[in-house]
């Protein structure tokens, strides 16, 4: 569960960035890469962020309210 929390987590900050980047200067690095808001690559990392951001949405529900990142208490 710690790798799928890390992971979550990455994909969560980049896709904040990319709202930070488009709200504050008009500039989606998303659209820059893959050339389309709805290009295949868009539309999968724009999938893989909101799920991710439902992970850790619902995660600590599933743990008993703790996060696990890098703390080596996972059991």
């Amino acid at each position: 569960m710690r790798i799928a929390n890390i992971i979550a987590y990455v994909l969560v900050i980049i896709g904040a960035l990319n709202w930070g980047l488009f709200g504050f200067f008009e500039f989606n690095l998303l659209t820059t890469i893959f050339g389309d808001p709805l290009a295949v690559g868009s539309v999968v990392v724009y999938t893989l962020i909101a799920l991710s951001a439902i992970w850790l949405i619902i995660s600590p529900f599933l743990t008993r309210g703790r996060l696990y990142l890098c703390t080596g208490d996972e059991k």
